[in-house]
């Protein structure tokens, strides 16, 4: 007959046996989760998902096995921003993911505490996001583009294909926080090429179709299509109506140009989302965001669709196709 003593040591021996992997697995059940804040679709933004996925691993970490994201789209109704924000935050996120000028605005307003990683074509400086590119301080950093910093590269590219444009047609989306400044350099490099700008503001899907017929009786000779989440998102609409309407059109991302547009100049978007999830993943091993640089493109990348432009009619010079990172026929 075993001691009392003794009897109550191996009841506590085997309950602690017994409690240590109820313990580790509720250590191990607990996993960290991701608030993605996007302005468009799901649809949308499927190539950008997969960058960010892959920079994701890249950092050690699987969305569905040791990490989760919560996703929330304003399906291009940018007033929504604000709430989805609160709402990402009230659930606690580890990490908060925004694209473009106004998500990035929205977390920012919503939080000062969780880290918010964006992935944005303006200067972040000018925005108030961070303090500066090399030390962000506070609760951002991210990934900067400069999609809308190449508007008079992308605007001389443009020419060189279509040299005897006098005539240019500007779409922009006012309520990205970047179109001023982008604005202001097409202004001035339109000055200096001796071409007049016409610049026609839309903020919603149905307001392209119009702006097309109008520019359909007006004729410009080309159009430009600034940098915009809004946009990208509507990247095979804008392609197919420029096509259809024969108006040669500059974009801001290979994707356009992929789809059918007939030329793009930027930085490459599904990188910089790959490079955003990497960041994301530092951030989730104890990374501050204060001590993570603001990363910029060092590589910028110029498509040209070949067989829209033989449908247009035109002919891309030698000098241009020397200079092409990637010609789609």
């Amino acid at each position: 007959m075993l001691d009392p003593s003794r009897r109550q040591f191996i009841t506590l021996l085997g309950g602690a046996a017994a409690a240590w992997p109820l313990a580790a697995r509720a250590q191990q059940s607990v996993v960290p989760v991701i608030g993605f804040l996007d302005p468009r679709t799901p649809e949308a933004i499927t190539d950008r998902l997969r960058g960010f996925r892959q920079g994701l691993k890249e950092a050690g970490f699987v969305e569905g096995e040791n990490v989760a994201i919560v996703y929330r789209y304003a399906e291009y109704q940018l007033e929504r921003l604000p709430g989805l924000a609160v709402d990402l935050v009230r659930r606690q996120v580890g990490v908060l993911v925004t694209s473009g000028g106004p998500a990035a605005l929205a977390a920012k307003a919503a939080t000062a505490t969780t880290p918010i990683v964006f992935v944005l074509g303006d200067d972040p400086v000018r925005l108030g996001l961070v303090t500066s590119l090399a030390r962000p301080e506070g609760n951002l950093t991210g990934i900067n583009v400069f999609n809308s910093e190449l508007a008079t590269k992308r605007l001389e590219f443009l020419r060189v294909l279509v040299p005897t444009a006098t005539r240019i047609s500007v779409l922009v989306n006012q309520a990205e926080p970047g179109t001023e400044n982008e604005l202001r350099e097409l202004q001035a490099a339109a000055l200096a090429m001796g071409l007049k700008l016409q610049v026609v503001n839309v903020n919603t899907i149905a307001e392209i179709y119009g702006v097309f017929e109008t520019m359909e009786r007006e004729r410009p000779d080309v159009l430009f299509v600034s940098a915009n989440p809004f946009f990208s998102g509507r990247r095979v609409q804008l392609a197919q109506l420029a096509a259809f309407h024969r108006l040669p059109t500059a974009f801001t991302l290979r994707e356009y140009a992929e789809v059918g547009g007939l030329m793009s100049y930027g930085s490459n978007v599904v990188d910089a989302y790959r490079q955003a999830g990497a960041y994301t993943g530092r951030i989730l091993k104890g990374a501050k965001p204060s001590d993570l640089p603001v990363v910029q493109p060092n590589k910028f990348e110029l498509v040209i669709n070949a067989g829209t432009a033989r449908m247009l009619g035109i002919t891309v010079p030698d000098n241009l196709l020397s200079l092409a990172d990637e010609v789609i026929e």
